[in-house]
């Protein structure tokens, strides 16, 4: 359990009324109304460390793993011997691809009771995604894509919710001709966040490689409006545009009759 403090003694009891009714939804994995119960808990008690934590295993479970790790965190900063809190935050972390991060709070878990056996389970899976992805930045490097997929698909098991292995895994999908596995990818990617430009970068690229050069360039142009320095899309919107200007020369030629030119 963890320390719940600085409540007025009906405040107190209301707080945990709430939380009780919070409980109950999450036991029948109504977990919007369990998180709405839980906010009321902690506006009646904004210091007791339980109250976000069980808020954040509800947001963990809704998928909303950033609003999570910030519970998670507030439960351990307003109790460091808070196991449940730490297992929490390192969950967190890793569903969102930090593993480092993640060990670090398994580590203190395991600390507070080394015995604990989530902890330790999920110290091992950290360290295999950190091992996925050191394999992987090496076989990118080596051109070796099906390998990255294989990499990130098991690295994507323990973290669901990573952009940056999603988009490596579209990425690497683009390079093999799987264009519509990668673009699905991308898709799922934009539709949570409009504005990332690796996402745009790789619709762009499958684009590309399915020959639709100009809708190709509009998607560069939108990752680089997003995110200037990406070079990647900056080097791909380049090669786009001469590949456009070339044809568009090439098409101009054979329209006036210049076989040979076109």
């Amino acid at each position: 359990r963890s320390i719940g403090t600085c409540c007025f003694p009906g405040t107190n009891r209301e707080a945990e009324t709430f939380k009780e009714q919070g409980n109950a939804y999450y036991a029948k994995k109504d977990y919007n109304e369990a998180y709405n119960y839980y906010t009321k808990a902690i506006d009646m008690c904004p210091k007791n460390a339980s109250y976000y934590g069980n808020r954040a295993a509800t947001l963990m479970m809704l998928g909303r793993f950033r609003e999570a790790l910030g519970d998670a965190q507030q439960s351990v900063r307003l109790d460091d011997s808070f196991v449940r809190g730490h297992l929490r935050e390192g969950k967190c972390h890793l569903s969102l691809g930090n593993a480092m991060a993640a060990c670090r709070s398994f580590q203190r878990a395991l600390e507070l009771d080394h015995k604990n056996a989530q902890a330790q389970q999920e110290f091992k899976n950290a360290n295999a995604v950190m091992e996925y992805e050191k394999i992987a930045e090496t076989d990118f490097e080596k051109r070796d894509f099906r390998k990255v997929v294989f990499c990130m698909d098991r690295a994507l098991e323990f973290a669901p919710a990573c952009h940056r292995f999603k988009i490596l895994k579209a990425e690497c999908l683009a390079m093999l001709g799987r264009y519509p596995e990668a673009q699905s990818v991308a898709s799922d990617i934009l539709r949570m966040d409009s504005t990332n430009a690796d996402a745009l970068y790789v619709r762009g690229l499958c684009l590309y490689y399915e020959d639709c050069i100009e809708k190709a360039v509009q998607f560069f142009v939108q990752a680089l409006r997003m995110a200037p320095d990406h070079e990647k899309a900056c080097i791909a919107c380049r090669n786009a545009k001469a590949l456009k200007a070339k044809k568009e020369d090439g098409n101009k030629a054979f329209k006036e009759g210049n076989y040979k030119l076109a």
